[in-house]
Formats: C-alpha cells, sequence, structure tokens
C-alpha cells in the first residue's frame, strides 16, 4: 500500500511542478479578504477525518459529507512522514470556503455525488467510505475513476471523481489565501517560492531552485488596506 501511496503521491507532485497547479485556483474572493466569521474549519479542533467539531463548523458541508470530502481528498494526495498530504495541507477547508463561495455553483454535485459515493461504498462492503481501510479506499475510488462504480446517475461517477481530484490539487498548491496550502505545505513538497514580489533576471533564467527569501503568499505581499 506504501508504494501505492508513494506512486500517486510523486505523479501529482510532478504535475504540480510542472506549472499547472501552483500558479493558483480560479477563485474570486480578493488575496487580502478574512472568511467570514464560523467559515473556516481551518484552525479549530479536528478529529482523525479532519473534520470540524462541533464548536466550529464549515462554511458548506455538513459534518458526514466533510469527514468523506477528507477521505477521499487524503486518498487521492496521501500524506506520509516529511510529506504533507491533503488532510495536512487542510484541503477540506479549502473546498469547503470555494463551495460557499465561487464554486457554489457546484453544492448540487457534490452533495449528489457523496451520497452517491457513500450507496456505492455501502453495496461494495457494507459499510460508508470513510469506516473503510486504505486499500477499500483505494478500490472505491479506483472503480469512480474508471467509471466501474454503480448507481450513479448525476454526477457521473468518472466526473465526480476528476472534480474532487481537481480540487484536491487546488487546495494543497493554491496560495494558502484561499483557505488550503496551510503553512504552505504543497509549495514546500515541490519547491515553489511563493508570491514574492520581484525576482531578479538571473533567478528567472535559472534552473535551480529559489534560494532567496522564505515561502511567502499573497496575504503577505498584498499591501495594507486603508480607511
Amino acid at each position: 500500500m506504501e508504494k501505492t501511496n508513494d506512486g500517486r503521491r510523486n505523479f501529482l507532485i510532478g504535475a504540480a511542478a510542472g506549472g499547472a497547479v501552483v500558479a493558483g485556483a480560479a477563485l474570486v474572493r480578493e488575496a487580502t479578504q478574512e472568511p467570514a466569521a464560523g467559515q473556516t474549519v481551518a484552525d479549530g479542533a479536528h478529529d482523525e477525518h479532519g473534520m470540524a467539531h462541533d464548536a466550529e463548523l464549515g462554511a458548506f458541508f455538513n459534518a458526514a459529507d466533510a469527514a468523506t470530502v477528507a477521505a477521499m481528498a487524503e486518498r487521492i494526495m496521501p500524506g506520509a512522514p516529511n510529506m504533507p498530504g491533503a488532510t495536512d495541507a487542510n484541503v477540506l477547508n479549502y473546498i469547503d470556503l470555494a463551495l460557499a463561495g465561487a464554486y457554489a455553483d457546484r453544492q448540487d454535485f457534490y452533495r449528489r455525488g457523496v451520497g452517491q459515493l457513500d450507496a456505492f461504498s455501502q453495496e461494495r462492503f457494507s459499510a460508508r467510505f470513510v469506516a473503510l481501510d486504505d486499500a477499500q479506499q483505494d478500490e472505491i475510488l479506483l472503480a469512480l475513476e474508471d467509471g466501474s462504480a454503480t448507481g450513479f446517475d448525476y454526477p457521473g461517477p468518472q466526473d465526480f471523481f476528476a472534480m474532487l481530484r481537481t480540487h484536491t490539487m487546488e487546495g494543497m498548491f493554491a496560495d494558502p489565501v484561499y483557505g488550503g496550502n496551510k503553512g504552505f505545505a504543497g509549495w514546500r513538497l515541490v519547491g515553489f517560492p511563493g508570491a514574492h514580489p520581484a525576482f531578479s533576471p538571473a533567478d528567472l533564467a535559472s534552473s535551480e531552485a529559489f534560494a532567496g527569501d522564505s515561502v511567502i503568499g499573497l496575504k503577505t505581499t498584498a499591501p495594507a488596506r486603508r480607511g
């Protein structure tokens, strides 16, 4: 199972390092805007699935759906010692905030997709997805990816898997101002230096990893707002 995790993680890291995801997500919320009170699961207490405790609920997901999405994201981008995964990067928080904002048109897509996923999981293993072991969860996700999962109408299994994988990658590698990539976990994983205000011509021409200041994001570099 560890070999499977390594292969999946290395493939996704390679895709991110190629620049397809690191550029950021297509969100419209201003980079300097803080989430509204009660609309984050980033800093509160969480259980083993990355789900916020009742004292601090998410912006869109209910507790059960949050646990399922967090578990799916972790199997898509699994963590390992010194190798952060989706849970470490708080991908759940990114998806939750996005569905409450810029991706609000995907809310029904997620509700129906998660429900159909759990129904298929119950049919296959007599348990919800979050209750399965890693190998069983991978089997379920593989069935989604290859389209063999049954009981799906809208979204189809492949569409649901593709959307979740895309949003997991965004949550891993977009600027932390959007709610994921906690502690620059994804950027540190691929050696991306972040939103520095200026790179020298030598920096831009170099094929070596940037050796300048520490990793910073949009919130750090944004000018103070007056008035």
